[in-house]
Parts: structure tokens; C-alpha cells; sequence
């Protein structure tokens, strides 16, 4: 009798779900650099909140990165011997920023002019929902491409 590995949730494997909460984890500590930057750029600034918007998903995009290449997906960035860290950490930082970025800034760009230009919500209540939003395709994106076994 042939003993199958048990899953957790609909059908992930537990370390999916230990990544999916550190990725969660890191996002909730993004989601505070996002709104600080966004308040900052925006309130103190006086820049245009699509401006505002842009810059801030963008801390929190590098933000992020830093935090997942360390916590979250650690296990799959460890350096080889031999092969500096940063020679590794460089495209996986582009391509990161090439598709989380694209789709939080594209994503929070349009969400927002959707909600805050057409519908005139709070423009930290529509960050929210946008970043709520953007954030599965991130995860999945992070898993099967930035952070791929054997990256």
C-alpha cells in the first residue's frame, strides 16, 4: 500500500503554504512601506496621487525583494561557492522588478484611476484594495519564474 504525501489546501504541498505566509508576511511589511511612501510622496511632497502611487509601489517593490531573497525564497537564492551573491541576486532583481513591479505599479496605476479618478474613493482605502488584488499574481509569478528551484 503506497502511502500518499498529504497536502495542504487544495492541492499544494505544505512548504506552498509555509512560502505562501512568509510571502504574505513580507507583502504586510511592504503594504507599510507602500502607504508611508505614498502619504509622504503625495502629502508632504504635494506630488499627483498616480505620480505618488508609482513611486511608492516601486519602494515597496525592492522592499520586498530584498526581504523574499532572504526569508521567503532562501532556500532557492542561496549562492554556489565561488560565485558572488549579488552576481546571482542582480537579474533576479530585474526580472522581479520587470514582473511583481509591473504588475503591482500596472496594476495599482489602473485600479486607482479606477477608484480614486472615476469613483472618487479615499486614495489610501483604493491602494488597498489594489494592493489586495495584485498581490496572487505576484505570488505566483515569484514562484515559478523569479524564484525557480534551482535559481
Amino acid at each position: 500500500m503506497t502511502v500518499k504525501t498529504q497536502v495542504c489546501g487544495p492541492n499544494l504541498p505544505p512548504s506552498t503554504w509555509v512560502r505562501w505566509c512568509k510571502f504574505n508576511l513580507v507583502g504586510a511589511m511592504g503594504i507599510a512601506v507602500q502607504f508611508l511612501a505614498l502619504l509622504l510622496v503625495k502629502s508632504v511632497l504635494h506630488f499627483n496621487y498616480l505620480s505618488a502611487t508609482a513611486i511608492a509601489v516601486e519602494a515597496a517593490v525592492v522592499h520586498n525583494f530584498v526581504w523574499h531573497e532572504q526569508f521567503t525564497w532562501a532556500d532557492r537564492t542561496k549562492s554556489n561557492r565561488g560565485q558572488p551573491r549579488w552576481s546571482r541576486s542582480l537579474p533576479r532583481l530585474l526580472c522581479f522588478n520587470l514582473t511583481n513591479g509591473v504588475i503591482s505599479i500596472f496594476g495599482n496605476l489602473v485600479l486607482m484611476k479606477l477608484m480614486v479618478g472615476l469613483c472618487q474613493m479615499n486614495y489610501l482605502l483604493a491602494n488597498a484594495i489594489a494592493i489586495a488584488l495584485c498581490s496572487l499574481a505576484n505570488f505566483r509569478v515569484s514562484e515559478i519564474w523569479v524564484f525557480e528551484e534551482g535559481s
